[in-house]
């Protein structure tokens, strides 16, 4: 049974005590619940959290013991939304990146499309890191290879639409990579699974003083190997893949 539009806002959290009052205080004016999942931060963070769950009632908090990376906090965080009721989740990373004036065209896209799932296609200024920049048209050529589509146009903004039920079946049934590669390989089994993906421009900006915990060389590693063993389950599917592709 398909649940009723009913979304909610997701953000992992990790040391970003300073960014976030101002995340959460752009987002009172749309009347959206948030769940924040602290992924064991510093006490300094968590006294943060703590006072936002305090000072907006749509606030809550679920908290990590320990740190278990961004990928970890968001499979907490999508578990607990669709335990909730809530039929889908938009993930806002805590870092200051994402632009909150483009929250309604998010959510009128997964409104329009309640079983896809709709991704940020970034537009960058000048302020990205250039590692990260040219790291993503590699992490792009292996998603086109693990997928045979174009349909993924940009596998590693953070800002998107979960449909709950899809991903909570998904988290409960496979093991999924805990840090920044599980934002690739989620994208890459879901369609495997048959879902449809929908792009949503959006601009993206690195703030001089966010708090980003992309470990440069040692994240696109893990990235790499994450694609490299996809790359082998995608060879498992490919009948499956060239029929969808061509169907």
């Amino acid at each position: 049974m398909t649940r009723p539009f009913n979304p909610c806002v997701l953000i992992p959290v990790y040391n970003h005590e300073q960014p976030l009052p101002g995340i959460v205080a752009g987002l009172a004016a749309y009347n959206m619940n948030c769940i924040l999942v602290d992924d064991g931060s510093r006490p300094s963070c968590a006294a943060v959290i703590d006072g936002l769950t305090k000072q907006y009632p749509w606030v809550q908090a679920v908290r990590l013991d320990e740190n278990r990376g961004k990928g970890g906090a968001v499979k907490t965080g999508i578990l607990h939304a669709h335990d909730l009721g809530y039929s889908h989740a938009v993930q806002i990373d805590a870092d200051g990146q994402h632009d909150l004036s483009d929250l309604p065209q998010f959510l009128a896209a997964a409104a329009a499309n309640p079983h896809a799932l709709v991704l940020g296609r970034p537009i960058f200024d000048e302020s990205i890191p250039k590692l990260r920049y040219y790291a993503r048209y590699l992490t792009q050529i292996w998603v086109v290879i693990n997928t045979l589509s174009l349909q993924i146009r940009d596998s590693m903004c953070g800002y998107r639409v979960y449909p709950l039920d899809a991903c909570a079946r998904l988290i409960r049934d496979t093991v999924l990579e805990e840090r920044m590669a599980f934002d690739v390989e989620i994208l890459v089994r879901l369609y495997w699974q048959g879902l449809h993906f929908v792009s949503v421009p959006t601009k993206v900006g690195y703030p001089q003083d966010g708090v980003s915990h992309f470990r440069g060389w040692e994240d696109n590693l893990r990235i790499s190997l994450t694609h490299a063993r996809l790359f082998f389950g995608m060879l498992a599917r490919l009948p499956q893949l060239v029929t969808r592709h061509w169907s």
